[in-house]
C-alpha cells in the first residue's frame, strides 16, 4: 500500500471487474456499504461521447461513524460518504484508492471529527492493505 497525497493506494494484480468485487466485499466486511456507484467511463461516453478508461468511483459509508460524524459536525455532508476508486492505469494495472479521511476532515477544525477520522481510516486502510 502506497499513501498518496489524500488517500492510500494500491495496484492488483487482478483484472478491474474482479478488483471491483473484492474492494466491494473487503468494505462491507469492516462495515460499510456501497451508497454510489459512479461508473466513470459509461457517464463520459454517454454525456460527451468521449471515451475513458476503466474507472468506477464507490461511495462507500459506514453508519455508525457517519452518525457521530453528522452529530459532531452538521455540515460535514459535503465530505460523506468516503470515496473508494478503482481504475485502470495506462499500463493497464488495476489500482485502488480510498481517501484519507483524517486529511479530508483535517482542514474542519473539529476535536471530535479528527478522532473518528482516524478510526474510519484505520478501516479503510485495512480494506487497501487486504486486497
Amino acid at each position: 500500500m502506497e499513501k498518496t497525497q489524500y488517500g492510500f493506494r494500491k495496484i492488483l494484480k487482478t483484472s478491474y471487474e474482479e478488483a471491483v468485487q473484492k474492494v466491494t466485499q473487503a468494505l462491507k466486511k469492516e462495515g460499510f456499504g456501497i451508497l454510489t456507484r459512479i461508473d466513470v467511463k459509461d457517464t463520459l461516453k454517454k454525456k460527451l461521447n468521449v471515451d475513458f478508461r476503466k474507472y468506477i468511483i464507490l461511495g462507500a459509508c459506514n453508519p455508525p461513524f457517519a452518525y457521530q460524524s453528522l452529530q459532531a459536525e452538521t455540515e460535514i455532508g459535503l465530505l460523506l460518504p468516503c470515496n473508494v476508486i478503482v481504475y485502470e492505469d495506462n499500463s493497464g494495472n488495476t489500482v485502488v484508492s480510498a481517501i484519507d479521511p483524517e486529511s479530508a476532515m483535517g482542514m474542519i477544525g473539529n476535536p471530535k471529527l479528527k478522532e473518528i477520522a482516524a478510526q474510519v481510516g484505520t478501516k479503510l486502510k485495512a480494506v487497501i492493505e487486504n486486497l
